[in-house]
């Protein structure tokens, strides 16, 4: 069984990837929505929440964990990834890794506010690829507008328009280094020029854990997902089942911690 974790509803994208690679695997997710927005929150503080999801996906039993919360990678490549029963998979990492060979020359980054202040993604990506200039730009308004449920407002197309307006004019290529950032990719496509390739390291990281599962023999699941939160339950499943399609998944709410 994976578990996967997230400020909130952004890593049923990474989920998504998963199911996309053929990863049939039973899956425990959860969302801590107590305590979203991470991208505001200290180093500090975003380091103590990793250890408490990773400590309740222990809890839960889980055989390796799949990140789904870039913030929390970019924290952990600082003040260290705590002792896991379990392999873990950094999404920033496999993201960056993902570059080498790549052809794009001039490629953005954007993200949340304490992932850009870390430079996680910067670093990841010229380790891979050499040369290739970096660019990383915060865009905080842009979580609240999907916990919101708000993704379809002229709201959010305007958020997203402010961040593409403050991008380089000659990239080629822009990576979504929050894993919210893909549930509004139709604002970021009507956006950007044409030529400009929107990368979504949820790819990545749904490549690593396939060979992950393969290099450690994990057996076949049967696909079910169950979805916790310490958030709203009601407004988590409604959202839950509109963006997985999964209805029949079970949904359960935590005491916050």
């Amino acid at each position: 069984m994976l578990g996967l974790y997230d400020s909130g509803l952004g890593g049923l994208t990474v989920l998504a990837a998963l199911r996309a690679a053929g990863i049939d695997a039973d899956v425990v997710y959860f969302a801590d929505q107590a305590h979203l927005p991470y991208g505001e929150k200290s180093d500090a503080a975003l380091h103590g929440f990793l250890q408490q999801n990773l400590a309740l996906l222990a809890e839960l039993q889980v055989d390796a964990v799949v990140t789904a919360c870039n913030t929390t990678c970019a924290v952990a490549e600082r003040l260290g990834w705590p002792p896991t029963p379990f392999p873990v998979l950094d999404l920033i990492a496999n993201a960056g890794a993902a570059f080498a060979g790549t052809p794009h020359r001039r490629i953005a980054v954007v993200a949340t506010a304490a992932t850009i202040r870390s430079g996680a993604y910067g670093r990841a990506i010229r380790a891979a690829a050499p040369g290739v200039e970096v660019v990383e730009i915060a865009a905080p308004a842009l979580v609240p507008l999907v916990e919101s449920g708000a993704v379809e407002s002229r709201e959010a197309q305007a958020a997203v328009g402010a961040v593409v307006a403050a991008l380089p004019p000659e990239i080629d290529a822009i990576v979504y280094g929050c894993s919210h950032y893909p549930l509004l990719d139709h604002w970021f496509a009507g956006a950007l020029a044409e030529r400009v390739v929107r990368i979504d390291p949820a790819v990545a990281q749904a490549a690593a854990a396939k060979r992950l599962i393969a290099a450690r023999g994990f057996p076949s699941g049967s696909g079910t997902a169950t979805y916790y939160t310490n958030g709203d339950p009601h407004a988590f499943e409604a959202a839950v089942r509109r963006w997985t399609g999964d209805h029949t998944g079970k949904v359960a709410a935590l005491i916050a911690h």
